[in-house]
């Protein structure tokens, strides 16, 4: 039997993306908690600026977690949901930690899923934006 190993963010890379993340949303005057996690969904690095809303806290952990989850970024899903069955609606937005709106985003690496990026505290199009340029910005500077 073979084994395949299948590569996970580590805390440094972790951490470098929340640094990113903070730096963006501290650039446009905006209050922000940044969790990422790993590819199975548990918590590498959390960071809330002083200011951001406390319920953002756990709305940034389950926007990444749902983003790991399904490897799709969670501003994507009103659509995905407007396409499928009213069980799929209902099933899923009925999950305890499922998020349907934008701010949480997948992680990959040579096409591989490894971890994800929620950011919660702007309005969903800063959450967005902030996640966006912490990851562009991150792979612009891996290793070739």
């Amino acid at each position: 039997m073979a084994i395949e190993m299948i590569a996970s963010l580590d805390l440094a890379a972790a951490e470098t993306i929340a640094d990113l993340a903070l730096a963006e949303a501290a650039r446009a005057g905006v209050n922000v908690c940044v969790a990422v996690v790993d590819r199975a969904g548990y918590p590498l690095v959390f960071k809330r600026q002083p200011g951001a809303p406390f319920h953002s806290i756990d709305i940034a952990l389950d926007k990444a977690y749902t983003a790991v989850s399904f490897g799709l970024a969670t501003g994507k899903w009103d659509k995905r949901l407007a396409e499928g069955s009213e069980m799929l609606r209902h099933g899923l937005m009925h999950r305890e930690r499922f998020v349907s709106f934008g701010g949480g985003l997948p992680i990959k690496f040579d096409g591989a899923r490894v971890g994800a990026i929620g950011i919660s505290g702007g309005s969903e199009a800063q959450d967005i934006a902030f996640g966006e340029a912490a990851l562009a910005a991150w792979q612009e500077n891996l290793p070739v």
